[in-house]
């Protein structure tokens, strides 16, 4: 019985339609009804403190340990949740603010996940820092979900990537697969909420917020370029605003070229948005970036 409340739960947060049919235009109350109540309706009630986290042989649990993604994981969770809540509570739209203050809740949650896995599995971490209240409440919760959008796409070629190659074993990538899938309805939200704001927002305020947009860009390519060279020399704190999944790139896809990986980034992101109402805007930066790239690339022979 708890299985199958389980699997409907799960089904619940992937497949989703909104009853009105035809055209949605951005932002028309319409379209805003649907992304916000896509977000409500797809929640998965999990509860971390009930996980039910499966046992590793000693060689699993070190590779588990040894990466190196923990301390910055659980500290990106903690600043996503609070500049989530922060911004939303600036909202003026109650659907909205409703649907920003749950993204900002499982944020939270995603912590309390990851806090219990490494209680569980002995894994010490560094003292956190304190969360500041942002001073800039969109500055900050557009820096968090940018980044949200740039790092899940790679986290989903990862993490199926481990899956592939047995580097985490199937009942723990099955213990965190609602986790990872609950980053796919967080930048569906995030690419909706953003075409929505563009066009409810005054004239006047939409030149300043497009190159807004464009030093927030700047800022996360900035912030990631200097992860890369600080892995290269060991060092992989200094970036407070860089996600985790380049920190564990280079271990969990070290048996993989990167042209493979992108692939996988680009199959996985289109299955897990693939349950959703196709009338929901999609990220569209990173595949288009990835599918770029991959014109100049050749997978390696195996």
């Amino acid at each position: 019985m708890q299985n199958a409340a389980v699997a409907a739960a799960d089904h619940t947060a992937r497949t989703w339609t909104f009853p009105t049919g035809g055209a949605l235009p951005p932002g028309e109350d319409a379209h805003k009804a649907m992304f916000c109540r896509m977000f409500l309706e797809t929640f998965n009630p999990y509860k971390p403190a009930v996980i039910d986290w499966p046992t590793l042989d000693d060689e699993t649990r070190a590779r588990l340990v040894n990466l190196p993604i923990w301390d910055i994981a659980v500290q990106t969770e903690g600043r996503a949740r609070l500049r989530m809540l922060s911004y939303a509570r600036i909202v003026a739209d109650p659907l909205v603010r409703q649907a920003l203050e749950l993204n900002g809740w499982e944020e939270g949650r995603h912590k309390e996940v990851l806090h219990r896995l490494v209680e569980f599995y002995g894994i010490k971490l560094e003292p956190e820092p304190d969360y500041v209240e942002p001073k800039d409440p969109e500055w900050s919760y557009l820096v968090t979900a940018y980044g949200e959008c740039i790092d899940s796409f790679f986290a989903f070629g990862l993490f199926e990537t481990a899956r592939r190659s047995g580097f985490f074993p199937p009942e723990l990538v099955e213990t965190f697969e609602p986790v990872i899938q609950e980053e796919t309805r967080h930048i569906l939200l995030f690419a909706n909420w953003l075409a929505w704001h563009k066009r409810t927002m005054p004239l006047w305020r939409r030149p300043y917020f497009f190159f807004r947009t464009l030093a927030v860009w700047g800022l996360l390519f900035g912030e990631r370029m200097n992860l890369a060279k600080d892995m290269s020399s060991g060092d992989t704190g200094s970036s407070q605003d860089a996600n985790f999944t380049l920190t564990g790139a280079n271990k969990v896809g070290n048996e993989i070229d990167a042209a493979e990986l992108l692939d996988i980034c680009l199959a996985e992101n289109d299955r897990r948005m693939a349950g959703y109402d196709e009338r929901l805007l999609r990220p569209t930066t990173m595949p288009r970036l990835v599918r770029f790239a991959r014109r100049f690339m050749r997978r390696r022979r195996r």
